[in-house]
């Protein structure tokens, strides 16, 4: 039986018996998000933070906002999560949450249904036997403020399960917080939270204590007795406070994911889980928006080790790139393969100057060659990944990389049915009936000779197709061929005008303008007359707002009557009401956490 992704409701008021914690978003980056936990006004603790138990030490509220214990005569066992301070709405006393554990099978009985399963109103339990069997879970009419993954320890142990069951948790119940007991340490947290849990626990601490061990972010290690280290709870829990901070500042600053790749290392189990995370994450972006469309200008994508390889931001770009992109139509005859620079965007590096003082013509397509992207047509190079991303350089290619490079310049050879392949970019590229000319021919791609022999043979190509276009046109071509990546269509730019000089282009139609585009995020800013365009030609991601809502600030979850499950971070979305279009937005949440995750889902951009 197949572990089923579990599909949201919609959810009628709770129960007043148990009061839900206060939740906002702070940062977020992919599944993990900093959020605030309390009033939003004064919040007294944030997530990522650890969950206590009885014989714990007393931490910070800052660093542990829950408390946990478990009734030890009772089969099933029956748990008490306490909030240590005022984190429920109106704020004005702690609170207790309760659930029954239920009778929890092995993973490995997984086609076996207990038929016992465990239940709660603000804190509830799942497990891999009750993902696969408690329809309950489906049918939860509540958010609840707190998931316990009870099994965890086990599914660490079986391949692909954890990874697996935390994907339904979270993409089912956004707005929750995720508990894995026994499972975390300041070795993992940072990969935890990669994947989707919010909250930690001390369990393979006191172990790590009890062994004569210190677990720190770099892994458990012997206490180094010269310098009078030490393996108490104290020592470990300040390393605790340290990955917590380090988690917490990574999510903030959009680094987690080198944070999660260094932490894998630290042991074959966390980079099989990682891997694997990797794999079901890439499959989910065809169901849910998980990536991001756009970042903020000063965003970086470190790929510095071998597993930024998996990941779906890189994996996704190579697809599409290969796969589906078109260059602009008057650059489908020359191909030119560049090298990349480590100034991004690359044509404001000095390399690339030299290249483009010798590549006059604008019907060469270039098209840089990198790792771990492969590919970075020179039309795409403003976007994300492209422009953010930093690699070590060491003018070396490894097996995998000259892979990846020349099976994506195969792909899109085929597919775009370029005449010629002009080769400066330095990695030997074979492809069957295209010819490929090699201008480098063993110099250095700015050498002197290098760049004669890359004009003449551009020159060449281009005196044997002349495309006629008049001077605004080909920025035409490259605007729609940006806007079919991003937006999968460019009918919008029909009949359209681009003025203005580079790098900021504006676009206009009958002397309206539509939008503006915006080097610095990548993407194109639309102008409150271009929307009933947009929306005409269905080229936005649309959201509809609740008939009787009335829509002020920005969008939040009560406001959300129905939206695309494919939104990525950074869309520009249309807002309808009652069928009507009334505005545009800029989502901050992807698809996977709309309509109930936490926190501003959208921030307002125009009304009509």
């Amino acid at each position: 039986m197949g572990l089923r992704i579990l599909q949201a409701k919609n959810f009628p008021r709770r129960s007043m018996a148990e009061r839900p914690i206060g939740r906002d978003v702070i940062a977020r980056q992919r599944f993990a998000r900093l959020q605030s936990l309390g009033d939003r006004a004064e919040p007294k603790s944030w997530s990522p933070g650890l969950v206590l138990g009885p014989e714990d030490p007393d931490l910070p509220i800052s660093l542990a906002p829950l408390l946990s214990s478990r009734t030890p005569d009772k089969i099933p066992a029956e748990i008490t999560i306490s909030t240590r301070t005022n984190l429920c709405y109106p704020f004005d006393s702690v609170d207790d949450w309760e659930f029954c554990e239920g009778l929890v099978l092995p993973p490995s009985l997984v086609e076996a249904n207990s038929g016992h399963f465990g239940s709660g109103i603000e804190a509830i339990p799942v497990s891999w036997n009750s993902l696969h069997h408690d329809d309950s879970l489906s049918a939860l009419h509540s958010q609840p403020s707190l998931v316990v993954l009870t099994d965890a320890p086990q599914l660490t142990h079986r391949p692909g399960m954890l990874g697996k069951a935390l994907l339904s948790i979270r993409v089912r119940f956004p707005a929750s917080l995720i508990w894995a007991p026994g499972i975390s340490g300041p070795d993992n947290c940072a990969l935890l939270a990669w994947m989707g849990i919010d909250l930690f626990d001390l369990a393979r601490s006191r172990y790590a204590s009890s062994l004569g061990v210190l677990l720190e972010q770099s892994g458990p290690r012997p206490a180094e007795v010269t310098t009078g280290e030490s393996v108490s709870m104290e020592a470990q829990c300040d390393s605790w406070a340290r990955a917590i901070s380090a988690t917490r500042s990574a999510i903030r600053e959009g680094s987690l994911r080198e944070m999660a790749e260094q932490q894998s290392l630290t042991s074959p189990r966390s980079v099989e889980h990682l891997r694997r995370h990797d794999r079901l994450a890439l499959e989910a972006t065809q169901t849910y928006g998980i990536l991001s469309n756009s970042v903020s200008a000063n965003r970086q994508l470190r790929c510095n080790g071998f597993a930024s390889r998996n990941d779906p931001l890189v994996q996704d770009w190579r697809h599409r790139v290969a796969e589906e992109h078109y260059p602009p139509e008057h650059q489908r005859e020359i191909l030119v393969l560049l090298p990349c620079s480590s100034r991004k965007p690359y044509k404001l590096s000095e390399s690339h100057r030299r290249f483009r003082r010798v590549l006059r013509s604008q019907h060469a397509h270039e098209v840089m060659v990198t790792a771990p992207l492969g590919l970075v047509p020179r039309e795409l190079e403003e976007l994300w990944p492209a422009a953010h991303y930093d690699i070590p350089v060491t003018g070396e290619w490894d097996a995998d990389e000259l892979k990846v490079i020349r099976a994506m310049v195969g792909k899109i050879v085929e597919r775009v049915g370029y005449s010629i392949v002009i080769n400066h970019s330095g990695v030997d590229v074979q492809i069957e009936n295209t010819p490929v000319i090699d201008t480098r021919l063993g110099n250095t791609a700015g050498s002197k000779e290098a760049l004669s022999r890359l004009e003449e043979e551009l020159e060449s190509a281009v005196s044997t197709t002349k495309p006629q276009f008049t001077k605004d046109v080909p920025r035409l071509e490259v605007l729609k061929s940006v806007s079919r990546f991003t937006l999968g269509s460019d009918e919008w730019l029909a009949g359209a005008e681009v003025h203005g000089r580079p790098p900021i282009l504006t676009i206009t139609r009958e002397g309206s303008q539509l939008a503006k585009w915006n080097p610095r995020i990548g993407k194109f800013s639309f102008s409150k007359f271009s929307l009933p365009l947009l929306a005409n030609l269905g080229a936005l991601r649309e959201v509809h707002l609740h008939d009787d809502v009335k829509w002020i600030g920005d969008i939040f979850p009560p406001l959300v009557k129905s939206y695309d499950p494919l939104i990525r971070g950074g869309n520009e979305l249309l807002v309808f009401r009652g069928g009507e279009l009334i505005g545009s937005a800029r989502a901050v949440a992807p698809g996977w956490e709309w309509p109930h995750g936490p926190g501003r889902l959208a921030r307002s951009r125009h009304r009509l």
